[in-house]
């Protein structure tokens, strides 16, 4: 199968187009199918080239294709194309050798979650691919995720996340590190997020009429309550992060400059597995690199920016100089 991109997309449209007895498809046609198809799925559009038509007819003609039956019709100087047999749809078909391929390197990734709490659901489904399309996957690991299936609150995820998809309120028993006792929150469940190896339920908190993040290995209890659901209409979780690192928002908070002088020991690793997406660098020298960020300053990037010790400093703004200081001075005490 063609490995480029949109490339099941286009033989979808084709198929289409070929087995649509009611119109003659010629090339500009199978185009503009394609062109549109890709639109409608992706909201982008390519510009698809004639070659790639000709190639991607080519390969569903053959058997590492679908085998179809094509006419190619001459009509005055032109060629229109339908399939031979009206009732073909590659739909109707088994997979093909190279779909099979990509189901098996599908299933070996997903193998990797198996004996996860939150992915048990993940095991069942596994089997039932496998013996459907006989791609029984008896090969060694050859992708590893980092997971800890000793953390807390991982066998709450599946509920949660049913919760979230079938729009189900919560009455949750919750014991933040901060509080002696749990608390009771109702909860209209509606993101679950994980950040260095935790995970964290967003929802909306009926306590305090706001959005609140819930760390699942600090969820002590969860029932299901019969209050109306209260749908998300104003939170986009897809862009909710872009202004901080890790899973601490503060609501209506602008991103602040901030500048940090790296190391050059560290400066590669930096560059290589950026901070934040905003970072830039400012400027590089035989001694240090200037990066700049724009973000919230929130628990996981002063964090983050600690944990890199002598290797980074500070330089704006002075509130995280000053958070920063505070916190190596309290770690040099316990060292006297």
């Amino acid at each position: 199968m063609a490995t480029n991109k949109h490339a099941t997309i286009r033989y979808h449209a084709l198929d289409l187009c070929f087995s649509n007895p009611g119109r003659k498809y010629f090339i500009e046609d199978l185009i503009d199918a394609c062109n549109n198809a890709i639109y409608d799925y992706t909201g982008t559009s390519e510009g698809i080239k004639r070659r790639q038509i000709f190639d991607d007819i080519k390969f569903m003609e053959s058997e590492q294709g679908w085998s179809i039956p094509l006419d190619k019709v001459r009509e005055g100087k032109r060629v229109y194309y339908r399939y031979s047999d009206k009732n073909f749809s590659i739909k109707k078909q088994a997979i093909n050798e190279s779909e099979a391929n990509q189901l098996k390197e599908t299933l070996s990734i997903l193998n990797r979650f198996k004996g996860m709490p939150q992915f048990d659901w993940m095991e069942e489904m596994l089997i039932r691919i496998e013996s459907a399309f006989k791609l029984k996957t008896n090969i060694n690991p050859i992708v590893s995720f980092e997971q800890n299936p000793f953390l807390k609150g991982l066998n709450n995820f599946t509920e949660l996340f049913n919760a979230i998809h079938y729009k189900k309120v919560l009455d949750v028993s919750y014991q933040s590190f901060k509080q002696q006792n749990p608390i009771k929150i109702c909860l209209h469940p509606y993101y679950l997020k994980q950040y260095n190896n935790r995970w964290f339920l967003f929802a909306l908190n009926e306590n305090t009429n706001s959005i609140s993040n819930l760390a699942l290995d600090r969820i002590i209890e969860i029932k299901e309550n019969d209050k109306v659901y209260i749908e998300n209409e104003t939170i986009d979780f897809e862009e909710y992060f872009d202004d901080v690192v890790g899973v601490t928002v503060t609501e209506n908070q602008k991103p602040i400059k901030i500048l940090l002088q790296i190391s050059n020991e560290l400066f590669p690793y930096i560059e290589s597995k950026p901070i934040h997406g905003s970072q830039k660098i400012k400027e590089r020298n035989c001694k240090s690199a200037i990066i700049e960020l724009s973000l919230q300053l929130n628990y996981e990037f002063i964090s983050l920016v600690f944990s890199y010790g002598e290797e980074v400093t500070v330089i704006e703004p002075e509130e995280l100089k000053t958070i920063i200081k505070t916190k190596a001075e309290r770690v040099f005490k316990n060292y006297i």
